[in-house]
């Protein structure tokens, strides 16, 4: 929201629009200014998404590596001019790209049953652990008790 802020700082004092020019090419317009990108949804002026002065159309990436990666392109709802192509920040690539992998879309069933395994595997570990641990703590207390006899 700090970057949408910014992009719309000079429309901070321009008064309400009265008339907004028709949405019928904004996909178009959309498309031209991020190529290699297709629209995945449209933001209207005012709502929660957009600015009082602009529409906002949200793209998507092509490619199934791209697919999850919003790129929003801001463009002033009265001229139909592009105002902002939104860059978006190495973490937010990093959680879109992550997300098919960690729902299972890249590799499929042999992928989901890699992961079912070393699940499992964890679960044995931490359950030998603990298991260990507490065997070890009676084994302690048994011997503090022994001790404890002895020296009376």
């Amino acid at each position: 929201n700090d970057a949408l802020a910014t992009m719309i700082a000079p429309y901070k004092d321009a008064p309400p629009l009265s008339q907004r020019a028709p949405a019928t090419r904004l996909l178009e317009i959309a498309e031209s200014a991020a190529p290699g990108m297709q629209a995945d949804f449209i933001a209207f002026p005012g709502t929660r998404f957009s600015s009082e002065h602009h529409y906002a159309v949200f793209l998507k990436g092509n490619t199934h590596l791209t697919a999850h990666l919003a790129t929003p392109v801001l463009i002033d709802a009265r001229t139909l001019q592009v105002t902002a192509v939104v860059e978006r920040p190495w973490y937010m690539d990093a959680l879109g790209m992550s997300q098919p992998l960690h729902f299972g879309d890249y590799g499929g069933m042999p992928m989901k049953i890699l992961w079912a395994v070393l699940d499992v595997l964890t679960i044995i570990v931490l359950g030998s652990g603990v298991y260990l641990w507490w065997v070890r703590r009676r084994a302690a207390r048994s011997v503090s008790t022994v001790q404890a006899q002895v020296a009376q």
